[in-house]
C-alpha cells in the first residue's frame, strides 16, 4: 500500500521552512517589542467552547469543525481558530490576577473542513495576538499599527488596511433594524440558504461572498448610520490615533467580521495580489467573549493571519530574498583526518556554525561535488599533509579563494568573516 498526504493537508518541506521561519521569527521579534509573550494552548478543546464562542449558526460550527467523542465520552473539537482557546486559558489559569493587561501571541495549527484551494488547507497554521483587559481606543490603534509594521517588515508593499466599527451590544438592535430595512426590498435576489441566514441572523448577510449581495452592500449600505454615540466616539478616537501614528487605512463602512463575538472596531489586511479572496489578516475588538464563556465582562482586542496564504504572497514578492545559513563542509581525506575532523566540526558547531560532511567519501573530488550540491559556502580540506602541519585549507566556493589556516585559529577565522558580512 502506498500512503499519500491526506487531502487538505500539506507537507512543509526543508526547502520551504526557511520562509516559514522568517515569518515566525519576524513576528516574534516584533511582538516582543510591544511586550507580548507567547502562549501555547492544546490543539483540541471541549466542543461546547467553540459552539459558545462562534455561535451554533456560524459556518465554522455547522460545517467546518473537526469534532469527535473521545474514549471517555467527552465531546471535543480540533481548534478552528485561536481566540477561543486563549480566552479559555485566560480564565482557566486566572491570568486576570496578573498585573496590567494580558498580552499574548500564539503560533500553531488550526483545523477546518473546507474545500482545499491555493493557500487554504484543512490543517492550516495561524499566528495570532490578543490583548485582554483594555477598552481604550489606543489599544485598537496600537494593535493595528503593530499589524501594519509586521507586514511592512516582512517586505509586503501592496497591502491595505480596511477598518470599520460594528458597534457595541447596545447598538445591536438598531444595527439589526438597519440591516433588515436595507435588505428586505431585495430578498428576491437571495437564495433559500441566504434567506434562512437573513431570517435567523441578519448581520451575517454582511459577510456574504455572493457577488449580488456584495453589490447591494456597496451600493450605499453604511453600518455607521446605526451606531450609538458612544461607539461613534470610540471609533473616531481610534482613527485619530491611527492618524497620529501615520498609519494608512481605508475606512470601509461595509466591513464586518464573520464571527458574532466582535464589537466596536474591526479591521482586515488585504492584498491586491491574491485575487477575489484577498484577505490575509483580520481582527478586531471583542469586549464580551470572556463574559460569554463564564468570566467577568472583560474587554479585549486581537488579530490572526494564516501562514499558508502569507507564504504564497511572499513567494510572489521579488524583494523576498532570504539569506541561507552559511554552511561549512569538511572534506576529510584518510582515516586519521576523519578522526580529527570529528572534534574539529564539533568545535565549530559549538561556535554556532553550521557544519557537515560525508564520512563515506575519502577522495577530494567527490567531497567537492557534494559540497556544491549542498550549496556550502566554505569547504575545509583536511588530509595527512595538513595534519602534519596542523593547518587546514579553507576554500570559499563562491569566491574561488582559498587560504591555509592553523587548525587552532579556525574559530576566530570564521568569526572575522562573520563580522565582515
Amino acid at each position: 500500500m502506498t500512503y499519500t498526504v491526506v487531502r487538505g493537508t500539506k507537507d512543509i518541506l526543508p526547502s520551504e521552512t526557511p520562509l516559514w521561519q522568517f515569518i515566525e521569527n519576524t513576528a516574534r521579534n516584533l511582538f516582543h517589542r510591544y511586550h507580548y509573550s507567547e502562549i501555547r494552548t492544546p490543539i483540541f478543546e471541549e466542543l461546547s467552547l467553540f459552539n459558545r464562542v462562534m455561535g451554533n449558526e456560524s459556518d465554522i460550527v455547522k460545517k467546518e469543525m473537526y469534532n469527535f467523542t473521545d474514549k471517555g465520552g467527552r465531546e471535543l473539537a480540533l481548534r478552528p481558530e485561536g481566540t477561543a482557546s486563549v480566552a479559555r486559558a485566560y480564565l482557566s489559569n486566572a491570568l486576570q490576577r496578573q498585573a496590567g493587561e494580558t498580552k499574548v501571541y500564539y503560533m500553531g495549527p488550526m483545523f477546518r473542513y473546507e474545500r482545499p484551494q491555493a493557500g487554504r488547507y484543512r490543517q492550516f497554521h495561524q499566528i495570532g495576538l490578543e490583548c485582554i483587559g483594555s477598552s481604550h481606543p489606543y489599544t485598537d490603534a496600537e494593535i493595528i499599527t503593530l499589524c501594519y509594521r509586521l507586514f511592512s517588515e516582512l517586505g509586503l508593499n501592496k497591502v491595505n488596511i480596511r477598518i470599520n466599527s460594528v458597534g457595541c451590544l447596545h447598538c445591536r438592535d438598531s444595527i439589526r433594524t438597519h440591516v433588515i430595512n436595507y435588505f428586505t426590498p431585495h430578498l428576491h435576489l437571495f437564495n433559500e440558504q441566504q434567506k434562512e441566514t437573513f431570517k435567523h441572523n441578519p448581520l451575517r448577510i454582511l459577510d456574504s461572498k455572493d457577488p449580488a449581495i456584495k453589490a447591494l452592500i456597496l451600493d450605499g449600505f453604511d453600518l455607521n448610520e446605526a451606531l450609538c454615540d458612544q461607539s461613534k466616539t470610540h471609533f473616531a478616537s481610534v482613527l485619530t490615533y491611527l492618524d497620529a501614528l501615520n498609519i494608512p487605512y481605508i475606512y470601509t463602512p461595509t466591513l464586518v467580521r464573520g464571527l458574532d463575538y466582535y464589537t466596536e472596531t474591526v479591521f482586515e489586511v488585504v492584498s491586491d495580489e491574491l485575487g477575489a479572496q484577498n484577505s490575509i489578516c483580520g481582527g478586531g475588538r471583542y469586549n464580551h467573549l470572556i463574559r460569554d464563556i463564564g468570566g467577568p465582562d472583560t474587554p479585549a482586542f486581537g488579530f490572526a493571519f494564516g501562514l499558508e496564504r502569507l507564504v504564497l504572497l511572499l513567494d510572489q514578492q521579488p524583494n523576498t530574498k532570504l539569506k541561507p545559513d552559511s554552511l561549512i563542509y569538511v572534506a576529510a581525506l584518510g582515516q586519521k583526518a576523519a578522526l580529527k575532523s570529528v572534534s574539529l566540526m564539533e568545535t565549530l558547531r559549538q561556535e554556532g556554525l553550521s557544519v557537515t560532511t560525508d564520512y563515506k567519501k575519502t577522495e577530494l573530488n567527490p567531497h567537492i561535488k557534494l559540497a556544491d550540491k549542498l550549496k556550502a559556502e566554505f569547504i575545509i580540506i583536511l588530509g595527512d599533509q595538513e595534519l602534519d602541519s596542523q593547518t587546514v585549507i579553507v576554500k570559499h566556493l563562491q569566491k574561488k579563494q582559498q587560504n591555509s589556516i592553523p587548525i587552532n585559529d579556525l574559530s576566530s577565522y570564521f568569526k572575522r568573516i562573520s563580522e565582515q558580512d
